[in-house]
């Protein structure tokens, strides 16, 4: 969910011609050695000096209550505290301004948590259970685009004492201490902020983390070092963002050395040129497995599709492999759920009922079942966003690989259009079929499914009416499904609600509401002088642990 660009160091040099003797003068005024002059992006000449990243992603906003765009809570991520945040390479939730796992009562509705009694805000205040129950309050209550979050679940937040905070929920819901690592769902000082419907403070930041902001403009933010952390302390001395208007300007920056870190703005070929040159030693191309899934919606109210052989059909031609290569390089790996690899519950169950590689004599069976002929093709429009390229290059290859593996019995026609109306028009059922990611919210299997697959009105003969999958375009109803949805969010128990998952996704592969196709990677860009780049299990960039040699 995030990423980099930039310009050029902040800290400039003046050229001058100085003879040796008023160098050695210099320096021994200066008290330190000549051979140690600070680079164009060091402050101070420190050991461990300000990092600069780039980035293309321009926050919208530092509001943690309105933030819902990776540009946004890459920021708030580094600047702040939550209840709970994932180790580092893990799914897994541990406390952070919780000092324990919450203590879960017998119906599944009450969650207590002890907290931190030696953490500060970045103006001083003191942190307690109060102001984080005025921080969830604010989240909910303010009306921001994460509000529903914690809205469709939280029923209140209160402090049982000064430093314990008790959690009421509406409905049982197992993942809830997942969710509680979001990074918008994290401690903001009750002097800064207000509670109240739009009360927004777009271009500030107060909260509790690593960092505090010094500097928010149009095409730089800086970050500080916050003295009085309760943690560890960056291993750094601040952190610089430029902003660049493009990907092409983040690649030139980062291959010019103007900028130390540059990450998932760039286009596929963009990655791959850093990637070859990288094998040559002269910058660190460093790979993660991603948490974006991208797939394919596909509308069961629009024909054929409401035939579910034709939908199986689909699933069966999909070569992703193939897809992969010609899109992205290579970039990703093949996903064969809706749930990706991250989790222990990940199922391949479209690999187990269709194959890894594309069966084309499945597909065509399928479709011949379905009563299609090569003199009665079934027709299907495939839509993709106009704006965002790799969308329209996989409805090429796609349609390709139709042509070439389905002896005319499937005419897969594509069709583009802006991200703007084919979001609006994706709801009101307009298009067949729609190729689409999903960024998760919070890190639980979940998060893949019941915003998918939950449907609060339907019928098998209409559909969905009113649900997750009427916003993302499937109009999928079963009443198995939501009854598979119901219990899995009710188990505490892992390994049952393992049991369940393998269910939800063996019926996902049967009645194809989506086709999954791959699980990126994001690819983050180092200069040999940097050290210590890692991402947080939601491809956060971690700032903290970033250091120069």
């Amino acid at each position: 969910m995030y990423w980099f660009p930039f310009l050029r160091s902040p800290w400039g040099r003046t050229k001058q011609i100085i003879s040796l003797a008023c160098i050695c003068l210099l320096c021994l005024l200066l008290v330190t050695s000549c051979g140690s002059s600070p680079s164009a992006n060091n402050s101070g000449g420190s050991a461990n000096p300000r990092i600069i990243i780039g980035t293309t992603n321009k926050p919208r906003t530092l509001d943690p209550a309105d933030a819902y765009e990776t540009g946004s809570l890459g920021l708030i991520y580094n600047m702040s505290d939550r209840l709970y945040t994932y180790k580092i390479g893990s799914t897994e939730a541990q406390p952070q301004l919780a000092t324990a796992l919450p203590q879960v009562s017998a119906d599944g509705l009450t969650y207590t948590m002890p907290l931190r009694q030696d953490v500060l805000f970045h103006d001083g205040e003191k942190f307690n259970a109060q102001a984080m129950a005025f921080s969830l309050e604010r989240f909910i209550k303010n009306g921001g685009k994460p509000a529903f979050l914690l809205g469709d679940i939280v029923e209140s937040a209160k402090a049982t004492s000064e430093y314990e905070l008790t959690i009421k929920l509406k409905q049982q819901f197992a993942a809830f201490p997942s969710l509680l690592a979001f990074a918008g769902v994290c401690a903001v000082s009750p002097k800064a902020y207000k509670i109240g419907e739009g009360e927004f403070n777009p271009n500030n930041f107060i909260g509790t983390g690593p960092y505090k902001l010094a500097k928010f403009a149009t095409d730089k933010i800086q970050l500080d070092i916050f003295d009085k952390y309760w943690g560890e302390k960056p291993t750094n001395q601040g952190v610089t963002l430029q902003i660049l208007s493009s990907g092409v300007n983040l690649y030139n920056a980062f291959r010019k050395k103007s900028i130390d870190v540059a990450g998932l703005s760039m286009d596929a070929d963009q990655i791959r040129s850093l990637q070859e040159i990288g094998k040559k030693g002269d910058w660190q191309a460093i790979a993660n497995n991603g948490s974006v899934v991208s797939f394919m919606a596909v509308n069961r109210n629009q024909k054929p599709l409401d035939n579910p052989l034709v939908r199986q059909a689909l699933a069966a031609m999909m070569n992703r492999k193939l897809l992969l290569d010609r899109v992205l390089y290579g970039q990703g790996q093949p996903v064969y759920s809706m749930v990706p690899t991250t989790f222990d519950v990940y199922k391949p169950v479209f690999q187990e009922q269709y194959g890894s590689d594309g069966d084309a004599e499945k597909a065509k069976q399928l479709l011949k079942q379905a009563g299609f002929s090569k003199e009665k093709p079934a027709q299907v429009e495939l839509w993709y966003r106009s704006n965002v390229p790799t969308t329209g290059l996989t409805a090429i290859v796609m349609k390709a690989i139709a042509s070439k593996t389905m002896d005319g019995l499937l005419d897969l026609q594509i069709n583009g259009i802006d991200s703007t109306s084919a979001y609006k028009n994706i709801p009101q059922g307009a298009y067949a079929t729609a190729l689409m990611e999903w960024y998760p919210d919070f890190l639980d299997a979940d998060n893949y499914v019941q915003p998918f697959l939950q449907c609060e009105k339907g019928s098998p003969e209409k559909g969905c009416e009113k649900g997750g999958s009427v916003s993302q375009g499937s109009f999928y109803f079963s009443k198995k499904m939501n009854k598979l949805i119901e219990v899995q969010r009710q188990e505490q128990d892992a390994g049952k609600r393992k049991q369940y998952f393998a269910e939800i996704q063996d019926l996902i592969a049967k009645e194809v509401p989506y086709i999954p196709l791959w699980q990126g990677k994001d690819y983050v860009f180092a200069q040999n002088s940097i050290s210590g780049v890692q991402q947080d299990a939601t491809q956060l960039l971690i700032y903290g642990g970033i250091k120069k040699s």
